[in-house]
């Protein structure tokens, strides 16, 4: 399957439906007066004009890597989806004023069985749209697609909601339907929030899910030899552009040969298995057969219990000839107190182990 003559083909459903609707939905809203009907009108218009963003987004994000950017064009599909939001919010907006406007210089309708047959048709057809969109956006990975399915599913609502204020003027002559334009507006304006602050999030990098990291791990730790995954992290460059790194803890035993035959492996099973290429896979040694090891590996794990923003520690190695101690202080990343939580650790370690040269790095948990 080509995912982007996928959500190519998908926009362009996704266009014609739109422009269609809402020709007809501003025909009929301006003959018959109704503020309600041209508003939803407006509101197809953004979705036509999201869809073709969509397309121009998918279409630049599959250009092939090259020298100036070596992880290719994937986050110009974020990009695409902040100019989306950016014209839902003015959709919305541009709605919520002629709205009032109406409330304020208030117009009577003049609804007639054309009109309803076609609001009454556009809800049926926002339903088929936004589940075709959405599923197909699930099945591509497409963000841009799934929040195009969920808004058309909205819309399905915005347009029974006039059809229910038509419905109203003429079997009680009470007009609600610039009212219905009101909350029409905040449901347009709330939807371009949205998703512009789910895009904002993800160009800034997300924490990866809890069953992804979990999964990714499994995997890694599949892999003869590997006794421990730690400080894991994944790089969204695009759906089909992650990049890994992790650390991963080895017997202090192993040779140059035999590490690097595990690295190997790690990367070959993680790209077929989870499509991330790991970009970075570290070492961290671990005491085989030391009791006194284990011992002050115990006492470190139970001296950090005192302190509520250390979640663990890992990489922990004790050396007694060369009398080193060193590890990794796991903190919580929101934590206020980081380095007076690392220095009062350190201090503790040192006062328990005063002939060894304690050694100890800040970690946050990226990932969990």
């Amino acid at each position: 399957m080509d995912r982007t003559k996928t959500i190519v083909r998908t926009g362009i459903i996704g266009i014609v439906a739109n422009l269609i609707l809402s020709a007809f939905k501003a025909f009929v809203g301006i003959l018959s007066n109704s503020v309600a009907i041209t508003m939803d009108a407006v509101n197809n218009l953004s979705d036509a004009m999201s869809s073709i963003i969509t397309i121009i987004g998918a279409k630049l994000s599959a250009k092939e890597p090259d020298k100036k950017h070596p992880f290719g064009y994937g986050r110009i599909e974020y990009m695409s989806a902040v100019v989306i939001g950016v014209i839902i919010l003015y959709a919305g907006i541009t709605s919520l004023i002629e709205s009032v406007k109406k409330i304020i210089h208030p117009e009577v309708p003049d609804y007639g069985v054309p009109a309803l047959i076609i609001v009454a048709t556009a809800i049926v057809v926002k339903i088929a749209l936004g589940l075709f969109t959405k599923k197909t956006g699930e099945k591509v990975d497409s963000d841009s697609l799934v929040a195009s399915g969920k808004d058309a599913l909205n819309d399905s609502i915005i347009s029974t909601a006039t059809l229910a204020a038509a419905l109203i003027f003429i079997t009680t002559g009470l007009s609600i339907e610039a009212y219905i334009g009101v909350i029409i507006a905040f449901i347009i304006i709330k939807t371009g929030y949205e998703t512009l602050k789910d895009t904002i999030s993800e160009l800034l990098g997300e924490r990866i899910t809890h069953e992804m990291s979990k999964e990714i791990k499994h995997v890694i730790r599949s892999v003869d030899g590997v006794k421990g995954v730690y400080d894991l992290v994944v790089h969204n460059y695009g759906s089909e552009s992650l990049m890994g790194s992790a650390h991963i803890e080895v017997d202090d035993t192993m040779n140059a040969v035999q590490i690097d035959r595990i690295e190997r492996e790690i990367a070959k099973k993680v790209f077929i298995e989870k499509g991330i290429s790991m970009t970075g896979i570290s070492i961290y040694s671990s005491n085989t057969n030391d009791e006194a090891a284990k011992e002050a590996h115990l006492k470190i794990r139970e001296l950090i219990k005192d302190y509520p923003d250390v979640l663990s520690t890992h990489g922990f190695y004790m050396n007694s000839e060369t009398k080193e101690i060193r590890f990794d202080l796991v903190l919580n990343i929101e934590a206020k107190n980081k380095f007076e939580t690392h220095a009062a650790v350190l201090k503790r370690a040192r006062e328990l182990y005063p002939d060894y040269d304690v050694d100890i790095q800040i970690d946050y948990n990226f990932s969990d």
